[in-house]
């Protein structure tokens, strides 16, 4: 479906990943599918871990649109997945707002990196995200979030974003944040983004951290690391722009090791 035949009910997409051992050290993709604006690539794989970009084929997320990501890793599987550039959720011909869902499963044993590049929320957008997370014990998973409200010198759109992720069925977090236009007031003021246009976080789980947690510390003006109650760790960031927004993120990561 194209973009002027899609215009008046908008675009729904799905993109499915599967990763599986591949009985010889390293990981296999039997399920690498794609439609519309979704197309996953693979990419060189690095050791065992099997690396996987989302290519956008169109613009998008546009007004009416609904955007689904899938992956699964597998027992004894390692996948990476990031994105060629940053997702622009934009207004569009069709009435309501945008969706996009991300859903994640990692059994026991299976790793999985999330670090698509920034979504950004242009002026006049309205696009709500999820992502949920399933793990199983002993599943290793690093998810990174980065959000920017407007382009460069331009107002933002209203960007709602819920993150949850569940460990064997137990909640490990759950969490929204509302921003823009719509969103509830002070989402902009000193309790909130003060002033700020980007935010982010960093979500890594490991079972280590339920033997030996991580201790909580600032990292800067506007960042924080908050151990979870659970084998998880949360860095949160505030930052101008998408630039250093990753450069704080990318600290935290070294943090972490």
């Amino acid at each position: 479906m194209d973009r002027v035949t899609a215009a008046t009910a908008g675009v729904r997409a799905v993109a499915r990943i599967a990763a599986r051992p591949d009985g010889r050290g390293g990981t296999a993709l039997p399920t690498l599918e794609g439609d519309g604006p979704l197309a996953p690539r693979r990419t060189r794989a690095a050791g065992a871990e099997a690396r996987v970009m989302l290519v956008g084929a169109m613009s998008g997320p546009l007004g009416g649109d609904h955007f689904t990501v899938e992956a699964d890793v597998a027992r004894d599987a390692s996948l990476h997945v990031g994105s060629a550039a940053a997702t622009i959720a934009l207004p569009g011909q069709a009435k309501g707002g945008a969706r996009y869902d991300v859903r994640l499963t990692v059994a026991a044993g299976a790793e999985l990196r999330w670090l698509p590049e920034q979504l950004i929320a242009a002026r006049g957008s309205e696009l709500a995200v999820t992502t949920r997370a399933d793990l199983a014990t002993g599943a290793r998973l690093t998810l990174r979030e980065e959000q920017v409200l407007g382009r460069s010198g331009e107002e933002p759109g209203r960007l709602t974003s819920r993150l949850t992720v569940r460990i064997d069925g137990r909640p490990l977090l759950d969490q929204e944040v509302s921003c823009g236009p719509g969103a509830p007031g002070g989402w902009d003021g000193p309790a909130g983004l003060a002033g700020h246009r980007a935010l982010g976080q960093l979500l890594v789980v490991r079972p280590e951290f339920a033997e030996g947690p991580v201790e909580p510390r600032m990292l800067g003006e506007y960042a924080s690391l908050t151990p979870l109650a659970g084998p998880g760790v949360l860095v949160t960031a505030l930052a101008p722009d998408a630039l250093k927004l990753r450069r704080t993120l990318d600290e935290a990561a070294r943090v972490l090791g």
